[in-house]
C-alpha cells in the first residue's frame, strides 16, 4: 500500500510527509495534527477492492477530529465531525485516487495526535493452495489458524497501546491541572493570611489612636 499525504500543517506537514515516505509499506501511521491544520492522504485503489479506514485521536484537547473520505469523482463516502474514534468499511466502486482527510481547523490552540489504519484489500493467502480445490494438510490448517490468531493478537495489542497512550495523556493533563490548582490555592492562602494580619493591625491601630485622643 502506497500512501501519499498532503496538508496545510506548515512545518508539521513536512514532518508527516517524511513519516509517510519512510513507512509507505505500512498501513498504520501516527502523526501530529496542529491547531487550525488539515492533513490529507491519497491512495490508488482498484475497483471492487474492499477497504477499511480506522482512526483514533490519542492526545490533544477533547480528543476529537474531523474526518472526510472522498472517491475519485469527489463524492463523499464518509464524513464525521469532531469524532474521537471510528471505523468505516467500503468497497471501491471505481478505479482512481481516493482521498481521506483529518481536520483540526475548529481548534484554535490545541494540536492533536492522530492514529489511523487504512487497509486496502485482503491479505494474500498464507499458502498458495488455499485458493485451489485441493484440501490443506493438517499442518497447513494449523498454520493458517495460528496466523489468523496472531493477526488478532496484533490488532488487540495496537488498541491496548492506543488506550494506554490516551490514558497516560489524560493522567498527565490531570496532574498538570492539579499542580496549577494547588499553586493557585497556596497563593490565595498566602494573600488571605497577609490580608488578615494587616486587617488585625488596623483594628489595634485605630483603638490606640482613639484612646490617645480621649486622654488628651
Amino acid at each position: 500500500m502506497l500512501l501519499r499525504g498532503y496538508g496545510t500543517a506548515g512545518p508539521w506537514g513536512w514532518l508527516t510527509l517524511l513519516l509517510v515516505a519512510c513507512t509507505a509499506w505500512a498501513s498504520e501511521i501516527t502523526f501530529e495534527l496542529p491547531d487550525n491544520a488539515k492533513q490529507c492522504f491519497y491512495e490508488e485503489i482498484v475497483r471492487g477492492t474492499k477497504c477499511t479506514l480506522e482512526f483514533q485521536v490519542i492526545t490533544g484537547g477533547h480528543y476529537d477530529v474531523d474526518c472526510r473520505l472522498e472517491g475519485p469523482d469527489g463524492a463523499v463516502l464518509y464524513k464525521e465531525m469532531k469524532k474521537q474514534y471510528d471505523s468505516f468499511t467500503f468497497t471501491a466502486s471505481r478505479n482512481g485516487t481516493y482521498k481521506f482527510c483529518f481536520s483540526n481547523e475548529f481548534s484554535t490552540f490545541t494540536h492533536k495526535t492522530v492514529y489511523f489504519d487504512f487497509q486496502v484489500g485482503d491479505d494474500p493467502p498464507l499458502f498458495p493452495r488455499e485458493n485451489r480445490a485441493t484440501a490443506l494438510t493438517q499442518m497447513e490448517s494449523a498454520c493458517v489458524s495460528i496466523h489468523e490468531a496472531l493477526k488478532s493478537v496484533i490488532d488487540y495489542q495496537t488498541h491496548f497501546r492506543l488506550r494506554e497512550a490516551q490514558g497516560r495523556s489524560r493522567a498527565e493533563d490531570l496532574n498538570t491541572r492539579v499542580a496549577y490548582w494547588s499553586i493557585g490555592e497556596a497563593i490565595i492562602l498566602l494573600v488571605v493570611s497577609i490580608g488578615q494580619v494587616f486587617l488585625l493591625k488596623s483594628f489595634f491601630s485605630d483603638k490606640r489612636t482613639t484612646t490617645t485622643r480621649v486622654a488628651s
